[in-house]
């Protein structure tokens, strides 16, 4: 009952408040980014949704126009704190995860839930192994199960294991429990960077 009629209710409520609470923030952070490189507000991206259906993904804009894509061994998205590709505002927004808020304008359109499984990337469409599907049985979450307790501390691979799991065991208290979970992770900004041994080499060899 929760999973399939309550959570989606939930969900755009919640989304409608937040967005007409945070609508003075939203001015002030476009306000930002525009004044630092004076690039889109927004950063628009193709994910794969609910039934696999894709569906384009509104984040605000953290890196500096036309940066390229950089990816790790695994496929997944090179994620660095001396990310030359990131702007100053943007690496701001990605440490308190405000570059995830404009994507309650996808919850409200029904692409997304505000707890879900990480939404991957449309061209990862292929890539799926049997085990990892049903992680596209429900739609992809701002937070979830996986960002919560491990944000980038597991491989893509663990991800999907893990979003796919949530997917066939997702109810209300779970998700009450992943709500807390992810207030704690970003207040104590956990698990921020997945290359957190590359930025330490990288550092060190900078000293020497």
């Amino acid at each position: 009952m929760y999973k399939k009629y309550f959570k989606r209710i939930i969900d755009f409520l919640l989304s409608f408040i937040i967005i007409v609470l945070f609508t003075p923030f939203f001015i002030i952070i476009a306000m930002c980014i525009k004044l630092e490189d004076d690039g889109p507000i927004f950063y628009l991206g193709d994910r794969i949704g609910k039934n696999r259906k894709k569906f384009r993904m509104i984040k605000f804009r953290s890196m500096k126009v036309d940066a390229p894509d950089i990816r790790n061994e695994d496929g997944s998205t090179y994620n660095s704190s001396i990310d030359s590709r990131v702007t100053k505002v943007g690496k701001f927004l990605r440490e308190t995860s405000l570059d995830e808020i404009p994507q309650v304008f996808n919850v409200i359109k029904g692409d997304m839930s505000l707890l879900g499984p990480r939404a991957s990337t449309w061209d990862a469409l292929q890539s799926f192994q049997y085990d990892e599907i049903d992680k596209m049985n429900v739609r992809p979450g701002i937070s979830g199960f996986t960002q919560a307790y491990y944000r980038n501390g597991l491989t893509k691979r663990e991800k999907r294991l893990k979003d796919s799991w949530y997917a066939n065991n997702v109810n209300f208290l779970l998700d009450i429990k992943i709500f807390f979970k992810t207030i704690s992770t970003v207040v104590k900004r956990e698990g921020l960077y997945n290359n957190e041994r590359i930025d330490s080499k990288l550092k060190q060899e900078v000293k020497s």
